[in-house]
């Protein structure tokens, strides 16, 4: 029981590994705007953290059949220690690539805002008063 364990979590970290390396390209792939290769990468993390779901379930199985045969899981243990270790530089990177994204929306947003105050400003005219009013008909040209 406790090679086949010590294999399920040795995989677990391989895959643990991988969505690392998943989520430093990611970052990459986020401040270099590459929307159609972070798409690809995206789904491919999806797919990736299925599998890490599935092992954990099965661990988490064969972790509790070995602590019922009352069998040494000392090992176990530490191996598993190694793992969240992963999990925790793994949360991290999520965190940060979020605020990457939102630092990014932001920067759209602002942008987005300077050109409809540039829009407004072009569509300006002025009264007969000399008072400016914005004319949303107009295209920036006056008569």
């Amino acid at each position: 029981m406790m090679p086949s364990l010590l294999s399920a979590i040795d995989k677990q970290f391989e895959q643990l590994t991988s969505l690392k390396a998943l989520l430093e390209n990611e970052l990459h792939l986020i401040s270099s705007r590459e929307p159609e290769t972070l798409m690809g990468l995206l789904k491919e993390k999806e797919e990736l953290l299925n599998q890490i779901e599935s092992e954990d379930a099965s661990i988490a199985s064969l972790f509790e059949k070995a602590k019922a045969n009352e069998e040494n899981v000392e090992e176990a243990v530490a191996a598993m220690n190694k793992c969240n270790a992963i999990i925790h530089e793994c949360k991290y990177l999520t965190q940060i690539n979020a605020k990457s994204v939102e630092q990014g929306q932001l920067r759209l947003t602002h942008l987005r805002n300077l050109m409809m105050e540039l829009r407004a400003r072009e569509s300006m005219t002025y009264d007969r008063s000399g008072k400016p009013t914005g004319d949303g008909s107009s295209k920036g040209f006056t008569a």
